[in-house]
């Protein structure tokens, strides 16, 4: 091809390319060959970009069903151990029905009682023991107030009227009381 502008020597890298004095490269091919080569880099770049979202998305959907299975199932360690207690349930109602040694029975009763007490300290609960401590509206429902008595039980918690429980030290039921004033 030749220079219409001008008849210009080749450079270095123009020889080294295999052209002659005869094959001068338009500015127009030069184009054309970076407009491939960017043409192609941008395809590549789409292609990454839309691998990347398409993996996100699987991601998201992945970890939506993830958490899902985990709530329908979260309970179920909790459950699978207290049917034991609901089997020892069944066994007292029977031996209710046919025992009348009320010692027998009372003491049963306080074995079941202290299995799920342990299976539920086991799962993380644990029992809130206010009173005689102070007042603090953060753990405890004020109920009532009462006369103090003495000045150094004026806002503390005086009786437990219903029990506070905290689940792997997380509050899930306020203690309520009867406050001193």
């Amino acid at each position: 091809m030749k220079n219409n502008e001008q008849d210009l020597p080749l450079d270095d890298e123009q020889m080294s390319q295999g052209f002659t004095e005869n094959d001068h490269p338009s500015e127009e091919g030069d184009f054309t060959e970076d407009s491939d080569t960017e043409q192609q880099e941008l395809m590549e770049i789409k292609d990454k970009y839309l691998r990347l979202v398409a993996e996100f998305d699987n991601y998201r959907k992945r970890t939506a069903r993830e958490k899902s299975d985990l709530i329908k199932s979260a309970g179920e360690d909790v459950i699978m151990s207290l049917l034991e207690i609901l089997d020892d349930s069944d066994r007292a109602i029977e031996q209710f029905e046919k025992s009348n040694d009320v010692e027998s029975l009372k003491s049963g009763t306080l074995l079941i009682f202290t299995k799920l007490n342990k299976i539920l300290q086991n799962k993380g609960l644990s029992e809130m023991v206010p009173t005689g401590l102070e007042f603090n509206p953060e753990h405890h429902e004020a109920i009532t107030e009462i006369p103090a008595g003495s000045e150094d039980n004026i806002g503390k918690v005086m009786d437990t009227v219903q029990k506070g429980y905290y689940l792997n030290e997380k509050i899930i039921r306020h203690a309520k009381v009867v406050v001193g004033k």
